[in-house]
């Protein structure tokens, strides 16, 4: 549960924001978009243990072409301009083969920082710290390495330096793997009393392993994996700018004939789709026909307002049919996945969570139903459940 801060620490955090939006195209991750005054600027004298970030341009969080991505906690690949400042090679206590500092509260965290003559980094300093210059997805590139920065590992934080594979291209190390760390930024995302914390590992690395990626926690929280980085210099003013906007998890859109236009001829396309079962028909029939009937605005987080539809296509006997998830991008659609329902006309119901809905199909043997998913940017598919009958009771899915 979320404390309230006190003064003195709302004061610690109030920055100010630098608005962004979200109207034009995103540099890509992969681009080098600092300007020749970020990398050519003299840095100042140098900090024992610490390294100099030159001014320049953070690509914030992550474009919305990009996965895996949290839609609801990141920026969406806004440019967002940058002083520079110095930060700590490594998590405190700042050594090669220490073991990492934790279990402190966020003040402590704060207070450890100022007694070096140092303050806590915000949440895109150490966002800028590990992207680097080129701005790439993970410290060391845009194509995530489970063995780069051990961040999907469980157990107690390894020896600092012990993954030297996990440095970004300024030099800053153990940016994730080792401990989450405490900001100088409170979280927002229309939450009140909760700071940011950046870094750390997770069981997912592939997402908790990105640059971009960040938590919150109660100021108050003390944890055997949660620590701190410190900085130094004039503090950034940037902050995470980021409207949430939610809504129902799954709505029938009624006579939107638009929509289901878009779909129908977005059908035509799925032999070129990786994700998930993407033929409809035959191997040695061409896609012409796709007759969508109904659609579906599935919004699995804040953010993210994916298109749902359901139709059916002609095949030598018979039909086969099936649902199309599609996700909106520059007033066109972009598929991501197909979901087969066979021969029977596609039907959706809610879990229990906004983040996964049932689709409903029929083959030869009976009624069927597949769990599909939002895994951060992509579609997961679950296998066929089909209602088993129990002795005196009903019948359920298995």
């Amino acid at each position: 549960m979320a404390t309230e801060l006190r003064p003195a620490v709302i004061a610690g955090l109030a920055l100010v924001a630098l608005a962004c939006s979200d109207k034009g195209s995103a540099p890509d991750a992969g681009e080098d978009v600092a300007p020749p005054w970020g990398t050519n600027a003299a840095a100042p004298a140098p900090r024992p243990g610490m390294v100099w970030i030159p001014a320049g341009r953070l690509v914030a969080g992550t474009p919305k072409d990009k996965v895996p991505r949290v839609p609801d906690a990141e920026m969406s690949g806004e440019p967002v301009d940058m002083t520079g400042f110095f930060i700590d090679r490594y998590p405190y206590p700042n050594e090669p083969g220490a073991i990492p500092t934790s279990h402190m509260t966020w003040e402590e965290a704060r207070a450890l920082c100022e007694k070096d003559d140092k303050r806590l980094c915000t949440e895109l300093e150490l966002e800028r710290a590990c992207k680097g210059p080129d701005n790439t997805a993970y410290p060391y590139g845009n194509v995530y390495r489970a063995d780069a920065c051990g961040e999907s590992g469980r157990g107690k934080a390894s020896p600092l330096g012990l993954n030297a594979g996990c440095k970004s291209a300024f030099g800053v190390q153990d940016t994730h793997g080792t401990v989450w760390t405490w900001t100088a930024s409170e979280w927002g995302r229309k939450t009140e009393g909760l700071i940011a914390t950046r870094g750390g590992r997770g069981p997912s690395g592939e997402l908790v392993g990105r640059c971009a990626h960040g938590e919150p926690e109660d100021p108050t929280a003390r944890r055997d994996d949660l620590g701190v980085r410190c900085c130094a210099g004039p503090v950034n003013p940037a902050t995470v700018v980021l409207d949430v906007d939610r809504g129902p998890a799954l709505k029938l859109l009624t006579n939107d004939e638009v929509t289901i236009q878009k779909l129908e001829d977005l059908a035509k396309t799925l032999r070129s789709l990786e994700e998930g079962p993407a033929q409809i028909g035959q191997p040695d029939e061409a896609v012409s026909v796709y007759d969508a009937e109904r659609a579906w605005a599935w919004r699995p987080a804040g953010n993210e307002r994916l298109l749902l539809g359901g139709g059916c296509a002609p095949k030598k006997s018979g039909k086969w049919c099936g649902v199309i998830v599609a996700r909106e991008a520059a007033g066109s659609v972009v598929p991501l996945s197909f979901v087969a329902t066979e021969e029977w006309q596609p039907t959706l119901s809610e879990t229990e969570s906004a983040e996964a809905v049932f689709i409903h199909g029929g083959d030869r043997n009976g009624a069927f139903r597949k769990r599909v998913t939002y895994e951060w940017g992509r579609i997961g598919v679950g296998e066929k459940q089909r209602k088993k009958k129990r002795k005196g009771k009903k019948p359920r899915y298995e």
